[in-house]
């Protein structure tokens, strides 16, 4: 069902023309949306659905988005859009996404949505940290990592107030970092993989059959299930490993971790800190904080309307 949510009146759009940011966020069925002053204040939240299998619709859906918007507040002064994929080293496309979205790959959004003064592109999970270090979690952090735990394991990473991108754009796929060289590769050929360890897509094989999501493996570890508590501190111990691995090499002060499994609270987080503390290397007794994200399914949308930074892009 498609949906409007607004925090703003339709008689202040004269008003708000000219003073506020759109951020989009293309995801799999659908397309959210914040308008947001450049201090930080939400005006109104968008949500629109799509057919993915009807072509372009995703494209329409963005397009339909931006209109709403600015029906109900006028012309906004800046749009940026979050989407699946590596982002074109100018800011103006997704690059490369495989498999999904067809049409995606090359489309300058900038023409796509009328706008001469351009639109910039991020990757989704690229434009959730920034969400979350300007009105989130890390808020005014410089160093920052973000892991998303879903049906995957996502991430993106802030070094020095940069976004990490690297030569090809890839920089920042936390989740295809090997954990045991000898096991089964990856979707992005990494052989196993923390996204392997700990993605819920697995989660089958992984426990033998016995569960078929990772919110049934919890509900059974807390119910006192040995073999899901054997199953799940498994996962963690590997999280735990690949975030202090990721801190010898990238040394963040926050690792925000989002997506549906980090919403369990203190039984992921309680034996994740218990594993860093035996795991993590602690110059001066400093350690990485772990926090869980606060913008939830608007965290790439907020980024992406995130006022323009010197690195960003």
């Amino acid at each position: 069902m498609n949906s409007l949510e607004s925090t703003t009146n339709p008689s202040q759009a004269v008003l708000l023309s000219t003073d506020y940011l759109l951020g989009l966020d293309l995801g799999g069925t659908s397309v959210k949306g914040v308008a947001v002053t450049p201090g930080g204040e939400t005006l109104a939240k968008f949500h629109e659905s799509f057919a993915l299998a009807e072509p372009m619709a995703f494209a329409r859906c963005v397009a339909k988005v931006a209109a709403l918007a600015e029906v109900q507040l006028g012309r906004p002064a800046r749009i940026g859009l979050s989407a699946p994929g590596i982002a074109a080293k100018d800011g103006r496309s997704i690059a490369f996404m495989p498999g999904r979205f067809e049409g995606l790959e090359s489309l300058i959004w900038a023409d796509y949505l009328g706008r001469p003064d351009g639109v910039t592109v991020l990757n989704d999970a690229n434009s959730a940290l920034l969400g979350e270090v300007w009105l989130g979690a890390a808020r005014g952090a410089t160093n920052a990592l973000l892991l998303t735990l879903g049906t995957g394991v996502g991430g993106a990473a802030l070094v020095d107030g940069r976004l990490l991108r690297g030569h090809t754009g890839k920089a920042g796929h936390l989740g295809h970092i090997a954990l045991a060289p000898d096991a089964a590769r990856d979707i992005c050929n990494c052989p196993g993989s923390l996204e392997a360890a700990f993605g819920n897509y697995n989660i089958g094989e992984r426990t033998h059959g016995r569960f078929l999501t990772t919110f049934d493996l919890i509900r059974a570890h807390e119910a006192g299930d040995a073999f899901a508590t054997q199953v799940w501190l498994k996962s963690v111990k590997a999280l735990a490993a690949a975030l202090a691995s990721l801190g010898n090499v990238l040394d963040p002060e926050i690792v925000i971790l989002g997506g549906g499994i980090a919403r369990c609270g203190e039984t992921l987080f309680s034996p994740l800190r218990e594993f860093m503390s035996v795991m993590e290397w602690r110059p001066g007794g400093l350690g990485i904080r772990i926090e869980p994200a606060q913008l939830g399914e608007l965290a790439g949308a907020y980024g992406a309307a995130r006022p323009t930074v010197v690195g960003d892009n």
